[in-house]
């Protein structure tokens, strides 16, 4: 039966009458893949909690915790757009079998290195890398992959319940990584991480797309053509190019402020593991409520302006994570902060993945995620070594005050992103 009805739609919508706010839900693989990534989410965050606490109870230094961002994050930046040459070129689920089959393992790796007592700051470090190189491969691939999970109009909703499972493991994922640290250590920790991949594993497996199809492309040219083509479309398109530019910025000044949390939820607010698995949740909330916001719009296409809204207030949620002293107005800051964080991605993602030309789409979305996670790990190195110097709460205000000045700056810069279907 399926092979009789590619000309209505490639996605097999079948099942309930599922409504608008969760029409990605229509698409039997799409609903494969988001209870798997609910699962692996959950013991993701889980191990993303233990690994910062562990550096941090190692070493005691704040850079430490910009040093393992760093390693995580690096091989995007040098990876991730020739990644994106081979999300175009081979089928993206085999693409996300051998990703998530490597998240699995290194965590098992990490489970047992500490359990066993041998684990060192060095060997996080080398784990860390590791773990940022399949990462190179997997966003990319993850990001492109739901256009082969759902039709053109249900993207936004795709993304954007996505998105939703993403923060909603944020909420509660730290919250119980700090309660099995400090019950059972970090190891154990890691052992959940690595079970919970069996669940994407499965899913990919189980779930019935349509026979994908190999581009064309010249043997000889090593990718190199294919990579080429993909930078010059970008550099034509000034919209685009401007969603990557604010991307990237961002990625370098504002968003890796959250590798600061462990040391002000210990030194600032004098918090245990507990305390900071609580502010990780807080900025989990203000994603949950972005996602969800964006998803009851349906297929409603994002609008572009409310980016410069989005940048702004992520901006200002900086101010108080550096004035205030105080548990609640952390927590409510930081809920703000996930809000803006959240909904900035979201938006920002579906655009690029809207105005991309279909041949290109893998390589544009990687650029996108070269400027997410490549300019990352060079942001928190960066907060990091401010804040070992001059402390955590003016290394937050600097952050803050510099992502407001270059979010005035893009404004005037760079033109709105157009879709054919915006309100004039």
């Amino acid at each position: 039966m399926r092979n009789t009805l590619p000309q209505i739609t490639p996605h097999l919508r079948v099942g309930w009458p599922w409504p608008d706010a969760l029409g990605a839900m229509r698409y039997p693989a799409f609903r494969w893949f988001f209870f798997g990534q609910l699962i692996s989410l959950l013991g993701s965050w889980m191990q993303t909690t233990a690994l910062q606490w562990l550096a941090y109870r190692l070493t005691g230094s704040v850079l430490s915790l910009g040093a393992i961002t760093f390693a995580s994050f690096l091989p995007v930046l040098f990876l991730s757009l020739f990644m994106g040459v081979l999300v175009d070129r081979y089928p993206r689920r085999r693409l996300l079998l051998l990703t998530q089959s490597t998240f699995m393992i290194l965590a098992a790796v990490l489970a047992y290195l500490t359990f066993s007592g041998q684990v060192t700051y060095n060997l996080l470090l080398l784990l860390s890398l590791l773990l940022g190189v399949a990462n190179a491969l997997d966003m990319p691939a993850r990001q492109s992959f739901f256009s082969d999970l759902v039709d053109r109009e249900d993207l936004l909703n795709a993304i954007a319940l996505n998105s939703s499972v993403f923060n909603g493991t944020r909420i509660l994922g730290p919250a119980l990584g700090g309660i099995v640290v400090a019950a059972w250590g970090e190891a154990m920790a890691f052992g959940l991480n690595a079970v919970s991949f069996l669940a994407v594993l499965l899913a990919l497996l189980a779930m019935r797309l349509p026979p994908s199809k190999s581009p064309a492309r010249d043997g000889d040219s090593g990718g190199r053509r294919e990579l080429r083509e993909g930078l010059s479309y970008l550099r034509g398109d000034r919209p685009v190019l401007g969603l990557v530019v604010m991307i990237a910025a961002f990625s370098l000044v504002g968003f890796p402020a959250s590798v600061l949390l462990p040391a002000l939820a210990s030194e600032v607010l004098g918090l245990g593991v507990e305390g900071y698995g609580a502010l990780m949740a807080a900025m989990g909330v203000g994603a949950l409520v972005a996602g969800i916001a964006l998803a009851i719009r349906g297929r409603a296409v994002p609008r572009p302006r409310q980016l410069i809204v989005q940048r702004l207030l992520f901006a200002a949620t900086l101010i108080p994570l550096a004035v205030a002293g105080t548990l609640p107005v952390v927590l409510v800051a930081l809920v703000a902060m996930g809000y803006a964080l959240i909904a900035q991605l979201t938006v920002t993602n579906t655009l690029v993945q809207l105005l991309a030309p279909d041949a290109l789409r893998g390589r544009l979305v990687s650029v996108y995620t070269w400027a997410l996670g490549g300019f990352w790990p060079l942001g928190a190195l960066l907060l990091s070594a401010v804040a070992q110097q001059v402390g955590v709460a003016l290394a937050l205000l600097a952050s803050g005050l510099v992502c407001g000045l270059i979010t005035l700056v893009s404004w005037r810069l760079f033109p709105v992103p157009v879709l054919p279907t915006d309100p004039i």
